[in-house]
Order: structure tokens, then C-alpha cells, then sequence
């Protein structure tokens, strides 16, 4: 592909100014008064270390101010009067004020470091636990990477911001205050005179900030979509290549960039404009002193050294509303990816466990289901569902996609909490039963396999973390892996990655199923776990499930019918209903759905 069709020159007309008020509706912070109120309430958790840097600001805002004053003293009582030694002695004291300063505001960021790293470990900390609250609908409706941007770029961003922010808008406001007192105490007049740019100021930070807000928004919001789309295409570049569409993803990735590139071009262009509208205003603001301070020195209503101090201290002025204009603008961007962070924690949880929730010690795993009812949000699923599950029995369902097969098994495991009718484990409803000590008695084979980052001891170490290494070596020989591991190089200590590389599907199902048979579960949900394999250990897994599933209640997802023939119980949906159910036997004999399916897999693989 052409380099000129991977990049074209930016075009800046593409979002232009007046447009901006079109964001500004559609992305405005919904709260945030209350976001910066919650920012603080993990600030406020390091009370001493706050009080620190708190002293520190004082001592050099203070500083900042003696400083200028003494430079005009040494003019109007020393210079102008000729006396070189208490000109000594002031510049030495001024060295000193200086270094003070210096030292000063060295502390401060010093403090405000640590202060800072608390704050974004326990709100990433906190990010991280609702993460692992949070209801599986919620991850099934959203990309896994926009979720990364929130624990990583968003909290970064409010990181920057309490390290390079709060010191400087305190300090800032400090020498504001400061700067206004000894400023009416010299000259008033002159201080009146100071005092013309400030309407002009805020007229002018304000036609900024109101456009600037919402962009910074609409930047994070931007980012976190292009990153979760870069997260989706880079899991599924197999899938990229294999449809060859590479040319797609490129074209779909440039339109997300160009985006956020646009957004962040307006947000840091008018943003620009804060430094250079100060500058101008202090020309204005310097000229304004000298020509009015020279009239009133001329008159000798002042002395020179008060001009220089007004000079130096309208700089000063100036220079905290710069400040306090562009660290607000900082601040907007990281109450924006505050704002995205609290959304998640703010999030609904899983449902909790209900006061009389009970752990099962243990269970025989009796399952029932008595006119189950559910849907999602406003669509109905499962209609009425009844069957029953007797202890060590294996069921099997079947049915085409969206007949509610994988349904069933999320309102089992509790994902999600059915609407109607009753489940009952042990005669007992799992209403009744604490999630948690639910799933303790459960292990899932799935068809889609995952494996984390670490080595094949820990991969099955997983399902109980308490076993030893012969009960991890025991669990894999019964699912028929142990032969493959002592053949790798590093045997039980491969490292594998998320992606299990350097071993074959059937092999990282193997690795999952002796995870499931450490667990020693009471109940046993397989979904399709030998799809996509070789024949070879197509028998191995089977062999090995036959192992796992002995004496345990085994629900299984099947598409291919060969492989659920030995099945206790066969249950046929269909939108949302039981239309057959029974033996392999007898729903052939009862040449139904399921014989007509049954016969038409023959027919395929024949």
C-alpha cells in the first residue's frame, strides 16, 4: 500500500471553531464539582504529608513576595543613598531568601510526589477491585481495551495532573492574595492601574476554558476508543490476516486517529492561546505602571524603588492568573479521566448475595430447574425451562445459536440472575447460596481456551491454589497432559503468554481440563471443549473428560451430537424452549428435532 494512503496531510477544517459548541453539548462533565470533590477525598488521606506541603507553599508564596520588596529597598535606601555596606548586608539576606525559596519549593514537590503516588495506587487499586465486581453483562457489552484506558491512560492523566497541578493553583491563589496586599500597601493608585488587565484576563480565560473543557473531554473519551479498537485488532491479527483485511483495519484505525488527532489539535491550539493573551496583557499592564508610576514619581508621591517593586510584582501578578489559567485547563483533562474512572466504580455491581445467603460446605449436585424464566434487558430468552439433574448425571443440550444453551449455564453459575420460576441445587434455591461458594463447586472446560502469562504449574495451579506439585502432576496425568509437558523444554516451569504459544489447541486444552480436575468440582460445565481439534487428541480430551466428569454433575454444550451419544439426559432448545428431551435412544426413536439433526451431522460427515 502506497505510503500517501496510509497518511494524508491534516486537515485542520475538519473540526472547525463554531462546530465546537456541537461537542461542548454532547460531551459536557456531567459532575464536576462532584468528580473534583472525590479527587480530593483520596488527597485527604495523607492529612500530615498535606499539611507539609501546605507549610511549604506558604513559606515560598511568602519568599516570592520578600524578595522583589527587598530589591526595591535596596534601591530607594541604599543605592539611591549611596551606602555600600547595608547594600552588602541586604543582597546577602537576599541570597538567603532566595535559597529559602529554592529549598522551599523542593520540599513541596517532593512531597506532593509521594502524596500524589498514594492517591493514583489507591484510586487504580479501587478501579482494579470493581473491576472484579462487576457483573459479567458488563464486560460482554463493551471492548477490553477502552476498559484498559481507563486503569491506564485516564489514571495517568489525574497522576500528572496532582503532581504538576495543586501545588502550583495554591500557590498561585497564595500569591495572588499576597501580591494585592503589599501591593495596596505601597500604592494604591498604582495598584488600581494594576488592576485594569484583570476583566480583560477573565473575559479572555473564559472564552477559552468553555471551549477547551469539553475537548479535553471528548480527547479522553477518543483515546480510549482508539485504544480499544488497537486492543481488538492486535488479539485478533490472526483473524486480520486470514481475511486479508488489513487494508480495513488501517483505514478504520486512520479515521480513530484522525479523530482524536483533530480533537487534540483544537484542545491544545485554544489552549495555546492562554500564554500568548497573557503576554500581551503584560506589556499592557507594564506600560500602564511606568507611565502612570513616572507621574507619580516625578510629583514624589512614590520612589523609583517602588516602581521597580510594582514592576517585578505585576509580573508576579500575571504570572499566578497564567498559571492558574493553564494548570486549569490540565485540570479540566484530568477531571474528565476522573470522571471516566469513577463511571466504573460508580458502575452497578454484581448483585450482592442476599441476607440469608449460606456457603455450601458441600453438595451432591442435584440440579433443578422449575419454570425458569429470563431475558436480557427487554427481550425474553428462556420461556419457561424445567428439567432435572440427578446427582453424577451428565445433561447435554443442544439446539442452533441463540436457542439459550449458554444461557442456561450463566443463570447455573449465577452470571446472571434468572427472572421467574426457581433453581434449586440440593433441594436448595441458589438465590439461597453465596455466589462465590456456588462457583467453588463448579469448573468450566470451555471452547475458547485461556491461558494466563506464567508457566504450566501455575496455569493448573489455578484451579486450587492451595495443591502441591504432585497433586498438580496427578491432575495432569489424568487429563492426559503430563506426556506432552515433560516433553517441552522447561516441562512444568514453559513459560506460556495469554495466547498459550508454543503449544497446539487440543494441548492448551488439556492443560484447562487438568485445571478443572485439581479443582475437584461437584459440577462440570464443558462448552464444546473438543471443537477445532485433531482426532488424535480429540481422544485424549474425551478420554480425559470421561475422567473429570466420573461422579460428577456434568452439564455439556454440544454441537456435534456424536460426541454426547453417552449423554444421561439429551434437552433440545429451541428459542427459548424444551422441545425434546431424553436419551440418545430414545429421541432417535422418537424420530423428532433431534433425529432430523441428528441425521442431518451424518449426512455431513459422510
Amino acid at each position: 500500500m502506497p505510503i500517501n494512503d496510509i497518511k494524508k496531510p491534516f486537515q485542520y477544517e475538519k473540526i472547525p471553531l463554531e462546530n465546537i459548541k456541537d461537542y461542548k453539548k454532547k460531551d459536557k462533565a456531567r459532575n464536576t464539582a462532584g468528580t473534583v470533590k472525590r479527587i480530593w477525598s483520596y488527597l485527604a488521606r495523607e492529612k500530615l504529608m498535606l499539611t507539609l506541603v501546605i507549610l511549604m507553599v506558604v513559606a515560598s508564596s511568602a519568599l516570592s513576595l520578600l524578595g522583589p520588596y527587598m530589591v526595591g529597598m535596596a534601591i530607594d535606601d541604599y543605592i539611591v543613598k549611596q551606602d555600600p555596606s547595608g547594600l552588602g548586608m541586604l543582597l546577602v539576606w537576599l541570597i538567603v531568601v532566595y535559597l529559602g525559596h529554592s529549598l522551599s519549593i523542593f520540599l513541596q514537590n517532593y512531597w506532593m510526589v509521594g502524596i500524589a503516588q498514594n492517591t493514583v495506587y489507591s484510586l487504580r487499586e479501587n478501579l482494579f477491585h470493581q473491576f472484579h465486581r462487576l457483573p459479567i453483562s458488563y464486560f460482554d457489552k463493551r471492548q477490553h481495551g477502552e476498559l484498559m484506558s481507563r486503569i491506564t491512560n485516564d489514571i495517568d492523566n489525574v497522576n500528572n495532573t496532582l503532581n504538576q497541578s495543586v501545588i502550583q493553583i495554591f500557590a498561585s491563589i497564595l500569591t495572588l492574595i499576597g501580591t494585592v496586599v503589599v501591593m495596596l500597601s505601597l500604592s494604591p493608585l498604582l495598584t488600581v492601574v494594576t488592576m485594569i488587565i484583570i476583566p480583560l484576563m477573565f473575559i479572555g480565560m473564559r472564552w477559552i476554558t468553555r471551549r477547551t473543557g469539553p475537548l479535553y473531554k471528548l480527547q479522553q473519551k477518543d483515546l480510549g476508543e482508539l485504544n480499544g479498537y488497537v486492543e481488538e485488532t492486535v488479539s485478533g491479527q490472526h483473524v486480520v490476516k486470514t481475511y486479508s483485511q488489513e487494508k480495513r483495519v488501517i483505514g478504520e484505525f486512520k479515521e480513530r486517529n484522525a479523530k482524536l488527532q483533530h480533537t487534540g489539535f483544537w484542545a491544545m491550539t485554544i489552549s495555546g492561546f492562554i500564554p500568548k493573551v497573557m503576554n500581551m496583557l503584560n506589556f499592557l499592564s507594564f506600560g500602564l505602571i511606568a507611565l502612570v508610576g513616572g507621574i507619580l514619581a516625578i510629583n514624589e508621591m512614590i520612589t523609583v524603588g517602588v516602581i521597580v517593586i510594582f514592576t517585578e510584582y505585576a509580573r508576579q501578578f500575571t504570572r499566578p492568573l497564567n498559571e492558574l489559567s493553564n494548570q486549569f485547563n490540565i485540570l479540566l483533562s484530568a477531571v474528565a479521566g476522573a470522571e471516566r474512572v469513577f463511571n466504573v466504580i460508580d458502575e452497578e455491581q454484581e448483585e450482592t448475595d442476599e441476607g440469608k445467603a449460606r456457603e455450601l460446605v458441600e453438595t451432591r449436585g442435584h440440579v433443578k430447574f422449575d419454570d425458569v424464566r429470563f431475558g436480557y434487558e427487554d427481550t425474553p430468552i428462556l420461556k419457561g425451562i424445567n428439567f432435572e439433574a440427578e446427582p453424577g448425571e451428565t445433561v447435554a443440550f443442544v439446539g442452533h445459536t441463540g436457542a439459550g444453551k449458554t444461557t442456561i449455564i450463566n443463570l447455573i453459575s449465577r452470571f446472571y440472575n434468572y427472572d421467574a420460576g426457581k433453581i434449586t441445587l440440593d433441594d436448595v434455591d441458589i438465590k439461597d447460596i453465596k455466589r462465590s461458594s456456588l462457583r467453588r463447586h463448579m469448573a468450566f472446560v470451555l471452547q475458547d481456551t485461556f491461558l494466563f502469562y506464567g508457566t504450566i504449574r501455575e496455569n493448573i495451579r489455578y484451579g486450587r491454589l492451595d495443591a502441591t506439585d504432585e497433586e498438580i502432576l496427578e491432575a495432569a496425568k489424568n487429563a492426559n497432559a503430563h506426556e506432552f509437558i515433560t516433553r517441552l523444554p522447561g516441562g512444568y516451569d514453559t513459560i506460556l503468554d495469554q495466547d498459550g504459544s508454543g503449544i497446539s489447541q487440543g494441548q492448551k486444552q488439556l492443560i484447562t481440563i487438568a485445571r478443572a480436575i485439581l479443582a475437584n468440582p461437584s459440577i462440570l460445565i464443558l462448552d464444546e471443549a473438543t471443537s477445532n481439534i485433531d482426532t488424535v487428541t480429540e481422544l485424549k480430551i474425551q478420554d480425559a473428560l470421561k475422567h473429570l466428569m466420573d461422579g460428577r454433575t456434568s452439564f455439556v454444550i454440544a454441537h456435534r451430537l456424536n460426541t454426547i451419544q453417552e449423554a444421561d439426559k439429551i434437552i433440545m432448545l429451541e428459542h427459548g424452549e424444551i422441545i425434546e428431551q431424553g436419551s440418545h435412544e430414545s429421541l432417535i426413536a422418537q424420530r423428532g428435532r433431534y433425529y432430523g439433526l441428528y441425521k442431518g451431522q451424518l449426512k455431513e460427515h459422510a
